[in-house]
């Protein structure tokens, strides 16, 4: 009886201790970042993210959502800030007065992908429109994130650049993140368009390959915003501002610089416009 009564007494103290810990980990500053799955499911955040803390001390939170979603975050001011990859939409979110500066951070591209055996000749194609043409034309099964994304803008706009309405039961709009569509389309023998960094990242391709890549339309640029301190003067702007000029710094830079999967750099760091 007295080994359990000092055993009871031991487990509160133990318990004591790790409420302390847990008090003391919430009370250690954050911000809350709304950015793309691409970023997060790439890997790249549980790469730097750590680096940034060790710096800084400033723990960031990531939501990470399309890049529609993120915008409309932010604009609810649920977002302290912003790190997503649509160049025109980024640019009218300042306009509109919900951000106060936009910086280019980083870049890497787009890629089509397909069955390996290509059965709308995609590979023979000269560039990424007669790409789509040729996927249309056959009515090759498509998969298409479907979900206001900075990935999903860009193929509706090289759908429309190539002139053509995507409809119909060969083009499946699935409202998912790039992980969870590659994973369909890879189910399905379907070709989908992701960004590259998520492609090299991913652990499921099955028949998936590369098909059509390089074109000059498929560039995928990654922007980080600082949200607008007159619009939203609760938010954390002074942490914020840490890890957008941490992002843009040569630490920042080298840290996006490094981050390797399988020996392939992802990510491309640009903050100084090059």
């Amino acid at each position: 009886m007295r080994y359990r009564i000092l055993s009871l007494a031991a487990l509160g103290l133990i318990g004591s201790t790790l409420s302390a810990a847990a008090l003391a980990q919430d009370d250690a500053p954050f911000i809350t970042l709304a950015s793309t799955t691409s970023t997060e499911q790439s890997g790249l955040f549980d790469s730097i993210l750590p680096k940034f803390k060790e710096e800084s001390g400033i723990d960031v939170r990531v939501v990470a959502v399309g890049t529609g979603q993120a915008f409309e975050i932010a604009r609810r001011g649920d977002a302290d800030s912003l790190l997503v990859h649509d160049t025109s939409g980024e640019e009218r979110f300042v306009a509109e007065g919900y951000g106060s500066e936009r910086q280019n951070v980083m870049y890497n591209d787009f890629v089509i992908l397909g069955p390996d055996s290509d059965p709308a000749g995609v590979r023979d194609a000269k560039n990424v429109e007669e790409a789509l043409t040729k996927i249309a034309e056959a009515e090759a099964p498509f998969a298409s994130r479907g979900d206001d994304s900075g990935t999903n803008r860009a193929e509706l706009r090289l759908w429309e650049a190539a002139d053509i309405q995507p409809s119909g039961e060969w083009y499946r709009e699935l409202g998912s993140g790039m992980g969870p569509t590659l994973n369909t389309a890879a189910g399905m023998d379907a070709y989908v368009m992701s960004d590259r960094a998520t492609w090299v990242a991913f652990q499921n391709p099955q028949n998936l390959a590369i098909v059509f890549e390089g074109d000059e339309a498929l560039f995928n640029q990654y922007g980080s915003i600082l949200i607008s301190e007159e619009r939203f003067p609760d938010l954390k702007h002074d942490l914020a501002k840490q890890w957008h000029e941490w992002l843009l710094s040569q630490d920042g830079q080298e840290a996006i610089a490094d981050y390797r999967v399988d020996g392939q750099q992802l990510f491309f760091p640009n903050a100084d416009g090059s």
